[in-house]
């Protein structure tokens, strides 16, 4: 044991694992119909509930279905995003992208398009394809992940530590994830499907489960940009 920290495991030893991890997990667009044992998701839970946040305030709550309480979400919210309904979030979505952030917005599409045999610029198909957004990619549970109105951004940033934490905890144990933005365009919906309150506010679904490692929707990786693209040191 490292008296110093007081862990189980060397300092090179956790690192080694979380970067492991980070590399592993990728947005699962297809998943197998087999459910997650309860215990496994709860393992998932614990883990995740340690996330920082602004003061403590934990604002996350998370609702998460499965069996015949997915099929009716799946069912009310595919409904509504077919319909051509209009958006309803309850955060502003990115305005627009420019410059890097569009190109990486884009390659990240043309990989999954290229993947999937979509010719460019065929927008019926890309239509088609976001709409399984809405099927939960064939997952046996989503999440939603909601917070408290009066906390504003604050407590949608708290949130995305909690999402992130929860998909390593998910990769650690073997599931796959998605994040999904998607689902927060219909956040009206989902307050009135599962009755929340009024001053609960959506931040974005998480469709977990098995991965199917055998669909060619999950045999590419997105790229990531290098420190030096990113990161400014000040030291004088």
């Amino acid at each position: 044991m490292d008296a110093k920290t007081n862990t189980r495991y060397s300092s090179e030893d956790r690192i080694g694992a979380l970067g492991e991890l980070l590399n592993e997990r990728y947005s699962v667009r297809a998943f197998l119909p087999r459910e997650v044992p309860r215990e496994v998701i709860e393992h998932i839970l614990g883990v995740a509930q340690r996330t920082a946040s602004w003061c403590n305030s934990q604002p996350w709550q998370v609702l998460i279905a499965s069996g015949e309480a997915k099929e009716r979400f799946r069912k009310a919210i595919y409904a509504e995003a077919a319909s051509g309904a209009k958006d309803d979030h309850d955060f502003t979505p990115p305005r627009e992208y420019v410059g890097v952030y569009l190109e990486r917005r884009r390659e990240s599409g043309f990989q999954l398009y290229n993947t999937l045999g979509i010719a460019r610029g065929d927008k019926a198909a890309y239509s088609k394809q976001a709409l399984e957004n809405y099927n939960f990619f064939g997952a046996p549970h989503v999440a939603v992940i909601h917070t408290n109105e009066p906390l504003g951004i604050y407590g949608a940033i708290d949130c995305g530590g909690y999402v992130s934490n929860f998909m390593l905890a998910a990769q650690a144990l073997g599931l796959g994830t998605i994040p999904q933005a998607a689902l927060a365009r219909h956040s009206g919906l989902i307050r009135r499907h599962f009755n929340l309150p009024d001053d609960r506010r959506v931040v974005c679904g998480i469709s977990f489960g098995y991965a199917d490692h055998a669909h060619k929707v999950n045999s590419y990786r997105t790229s990531r940009a290098t420190v030096a693209d990113t990161v400014t040191f000040v030291d004088v």
